[in-house]
């Protein structure tokens, strides 16, 4: 059976070490690298490969959690990573959201859900804590009437620029050449993407490009 690759990223050297004993006496899990802090992470990446990003929010030693999660999935889409956070609070949540993270968890709730939602990201799934589901209920809710203009926030970066170029017309070949990547990282990029906006066809897209006066120049 292949092993979940796990790459832990947190300041605390204590909180390192747990989580490092808790998930490798799991028996489809292995660390395979940890850091200190996001510079050092992004060293250490390509050299590890992992599946899975541990990445502690704040680090003040450092390069903090969001800055360096959303240049990883800019660069490694691949990459699945977790946000833990000391913080229950909403503005952390969607900016982690934003940033690309595929989970989000409390540092005080750590433990066997925090394996529970590496095997679930793992799967494909997106994982947030309870109460943090119910936070992303209510935003939906009260502000349903711009669904587009608030699922658009949660774009990274380069989703936005690839919206902008496929609502363009630009192919996947052609987009690749233009921001010197892969067609495949362009494909997946674009599978988020519009997983993110909730739509399924180019034509869809466009409308939602002109809503936001994105075709104007």
């Amino acid at each position: 059976m292949n092993k979940i690759r796990i790459f832990l990223v947190d300041d605390h050297a204590v909180v390192r070490e747990g989580l490092h004993l808790l998930l490798n006496a799991q028996t489809d899990m292995f660390v395979i690298g940890e850091a200190a802090e996001g510079n050092e992470a992004l060293l250490k990446i390509p050299q590890t490969k992992p599946d899975i990003i541990i990445m502690d929010l704040s680090m003040p030693n450092g390069r903090d959690g969001l800055p360096t999660t959303s240049e990883i999935i800019q660069s490694y889409p691949d990459i699945k990573v977790i946000i833990l956070s000391m913080h229950d609070d909403q503005d952390s949540l969607f900016r982690a959201l934003k940033a690309g993270a595929s989970g989000f968890l409390l540092k005080s709730s750590l433990g066997q859900e925090l394996v529970t939602a590496i095997r679930q990201v793992y799967s494909g799934q997106a994982y947030l804590y309870p109460s943090a589901q119910k936070k992303i209920i209510e935003h939906v809710l009260h502000d349903r009437g711009e669904d587009y203009e608030d699922s658009f926030d949660l774009l990274s970066e380069r989703e936005k620029e690839i919206f902008s170029l496929v609502a363009k017309g630009y192919t996947n070949k052609e987009i690749a050449e233009l921001l010197k990547i892969s067609p495949r990282t362009v494909e997946t990029h674009k599978s988020k993407m519009m997983e993110k906006l909730q739509i399924t066809t180019r034509r869809d897209l466009v409308q939602f490009a002109l809503k936001r006066g994105l075709l104007e120049n």
